[in-house]
């Protein structure tokens, strides 16, 4: 079981950024693949961004050059750093780690308690 807690999040306007973090700890959690979902009002949950144990990463069409997605191992955390922020950003996220990239950017099994981001126009 691994247990990830999260931190960040909140209200910014249009145009702006938040970063959201998530410490991992608990069994295998050093390596894991690491990654971020989101979910709105009324819409299902999506993928956002996933890095590997080895840093390789992984994107939304949605946030390609807008969030950036980083880890340190050596913390067993992950950070996702998002800039040029708008209203369509607004969501739940949450972090998420499972033992491969595949996985983690797919059908992850540990999950984080979730963090409010929202943007306002």
């Amino acid at each position: 079981q691994v247990r990830l807690v999260q931190s960040g999040g909140g209200l910014v306007q249009a145009g702006g950024s938040l970063r959201l973090s998530c410490a991992a700890s608990g069994r295998t959690s050093s390596n894991y693949a690491m990654g971020w979902f989101r979910q709105a009002p009324g819409k299902e949950r999506e993928f956002v961004a996933a890095i590997s144990w080895s840093t390789i990463t992984s994107y939304a069409d949605s946030v390609k050059g807008r969030f950036t997605i980083s880890r340190d191992n050596a913390k067993n955390a992950v950070s996702l750093q998002m800039n040029i922020l708008m209203p369509e950003d607004t969501a739940v996220y949450y972090c998420a780690a499972d033992s491969t990239l595949r996985a983690v950017t797919t059908t992850p099994r540990n999950w984080g308690q979730g963090t409010q981001v929202t943007v306002s126009s």
